[in-house]
């Protein structure tokens, strides 16, 4: 990990928040999978719409009632789209031996909070009504995300709950779930750790205004009720400066009485798991994450 870090400072790469959103969404696509595995052939793979969003289908066989997973991508609200999770989305599907559709939802500044909340259970509850249309299993859905995609799947798993919407698994990989960054780990690792503080605070200024942050839709650590959510895997990395928040959400969720499994991965950076080139616990956490879909849509 030293080393990959070390190959990404000498790159002298300008920050993202030196850059406008335009440049840093085409400087992170350009980027987002150097070190990710090779996009693996699948069976099925087709864009779609849900939800009036541009999404994408990546199904590990061609045969129908598979369970699906809508995986919703990171980029801190602002960067990210389908291409730059590509790898990662078909690397779910083989592992998961599962569907995975992959949701393009609006990005800020251009629609700021709560666009992207809406979006994203707008998409959740159209694949649900939907699912046997695109040959999937209705009964059998999940969802997940990582960073700030794994924010919007724990506010899309809290609001699943609320509308009746069955959910087999919350797959939270890395996860944002407080109001403003001030966990002793954002001191910790709050430069050259990949993430760094000012992005932190960029993508945030780009989303969000400062009195909407203790919103539970932005923070879902605050939200007043955590009980009957679906099952969690929450995956964490030691070095990122969003992990003290990811291990006080697990906490949280099992105290209410959700049944969680946590992964944290030692030694390692926020994004890890898209370093499958480089890092051998983004092999580990690919495999983690899996098990878990695996193990959810079969019971």
């Amino acid at each position: 990990m030293a080393g990959v870090l070390e190959r990404i400072h000498r790159a002298n790469r300008p920050p993202f928040h030196s850059m406008t959103p335009q440049e840093a969404r085409a400087a992170y696509q350009l980027g987002a999978e150097i070190l990710d595995l090779p996009r693996a052939p699948l069976p099925r793979v087709h864009d779609l719409e849900l939800a009036g969003r541009s999404a994408r289908l990546y199904a590990p066989s061609t045969e129908t009632g598979l369970p699906a997973l809508l995986y919703l991508h990171g980029g801190g609200f602002t960067i990210g789209g389908l291409e730059t999770h590509d790898s990662l989305c078909r690397q779910l599907a083989l592992r998961g031996n599962c569907a995975v559709v992959a949701l393009d939802y609006r990005l800020a500044p251009e629609h700021r909070f709560p666009a992207a909340v809406d979006d994203c259970f707008s998409a959740l509850q159209h694949l649900s009504a939907r699912a046997e249309s695109l040959g999937l299993d209705a009964s059998r859905i999940a969802v997940g995300g990582d960073s700030a995609g794994g924010t919007l799947a724990a506010v899309s798993a809290m609001q699943a709950r609320d509308a009746g919407v069955d959910l087999k698994l919350q797959l939270l990989i890395t996860p944002g779930t407080i109001a403003h960054a001030d966990t002793p780990s954002h001191s910790r690792f709050a430069k050259g750790f990949l993430l760094d503080a000012e992005n932190i605070r960029w993508f945030f200024g780009q989303y969000i205004d400062v009195d909407q942050r203790e919103d539970w839709r932005f923070a879902p650590l605050l939200a007043d009720d955590h009980s009957d959510l679906a099952p969690a895997l929450v995956l964490l990395a030691e070095a990122d400066p969003l992990v003290d928040e990811g291990l006080a959400y697990a906490d949280r969720l099992r105290s209410s009485g959700v049944t969680v499994e946590l992964e944290l991965f030692r030694g390692v950076t926020h994004d890890f798991i898209k370093m499958g080139r480089m890092i051998p616990e983004a092999l580990q956490a690919l495999d983690a994450c899996g098990a878990q879909l695996k193990k959810a849509f079969e019971t």
